[in-house]
């Protein structure tokens, strides 16, 4: 009884690390598309500065600190400011993955989980002053 028991256990053990292992890595996969960088460089390359800073917003830069901290895999900083790409960009746009938003953080377009706030992609300085 004791083999049999060791037996399953063992070779359920891979499995439930393969399945985790999947499940984790799924999120890494959800990048930005070649197209969608396409679009929103165009867009804010062709369009005047008070479309680039999110609606003629003012905004201060980042504390270095917070700065550094909007990369892939790490979480949006809490209580940080989060303006919406334009209307009309993000009519030409695809529909951005499920359960993810488009958001624009200092200047850097993030494509973030909603539920979790974790970054999956970057866009960084596609929204520059002239």
């Amino acid at each position: 009884m004791k083999t049999l028991a060791s037996t399953l256990l063992f070779a359920l053990i891979p499995a439930f690390i393969l399945t985790t292992s999947v499940n984790a890595e799924t999120g890494v996969g959800v990048v930005f598309s070649d197209t969608e960088i396409h679009i929103i460089s165009a867009w804010y390359r062709d369009h005047d500065s008070t479309s680039r800073k999110g609606g003629g917003k003012k905004q201060k830069g980042l504390p270095p600190g917070i700065a550094k901290n909007l990369a892939r895999g790490k979480s949006l900083p809490p209580g940080i400011a989060r303006n919406y790409l334009p209307d009309a960009l993000r009519h030409v746009l695809p529909e951005p993955p499920h359960g993810h938003e488009r958001i624009i953080v200092d200047g850097n377009v993030l494509l973030v989980e909603i539920a979790t706030g974790i970054i999956h992609d970057v866009l960084m300085d596609v929204i520059v002053n002239r």
